[in-house]
């Protein structure tokens, strides 16, 4: 006896669980002052890519092969997301003396540099990224944003896998 749900539903619910994240993010930073690192504002588009996909996927109703394609893509989008979060735990592990120094804001970067090199220096993280501002269970929001993006994968695995 396993879940009757259909592709075109999974991906929905993928879509919008997605929605829910970013709207929780959106709280986060609006109402309780958590203001994004350059890494947090990564984290988020992540999470809208694999939203945007699975939405995508779920209009697109495929069959078989679609469903391997799209599930892929999530999987992909998934799986950079995740890379980030992680990246950005490992900067919030290290301790104090060995955090990298706060550098420019992601405005100015984007305004000053190509976007590979704003990538490039982003993903190389800054004091700022390695700050905690709150935590919930004991764990900071990157862990739990990893943790999403886990089930975010493990969901569309299971999508693209199982026995219709």
């Amino acid at each position: 006896m396993g879940l009757n749900i259909g592709t075109r539903q999974g991906f929905l619910l993928l879509a919008a669980a997605c929605a829910g994240a970013i709207g929780f993010a959106l709280f986060a930073q609006y109402q309780l002052g958590q203001e994004p690192c350059p890494l947090c504002i990564l984290q988020r588009i992540g999470v809208m890519a694999v939203g945007a996909l699975a939405l995508l996927a779920a209009l697109h109703n495929p069959g078989k092969a679609g469903t391997k394609v799209w599930g892929g893509l999530v999987t992909l989008a998934g799986l950079a997301g995740a890379g980030v979060s992680l990246r950005q735990l490992w900067l919030q592990s290290l301790p104090a003396d060995q955090v990298p120094q706060c550098g420019p804001g992601l405005e100015f970067l984007m305004e000053s540099f190509p976007l590979w090199q704003v990538l490039s220096k982003v993903l190389k993280g800054s004091g700022e990224c390695a700050e905690i501002q709150g935590r919930f269970l004991g764990m900071t929001m990157p862990f739990w944003v990893a943790v999403f993006f886990a089930g975010a994968i493990l969901w569309t695995i299971w999508l693209v896998r199982r026995k219709r």
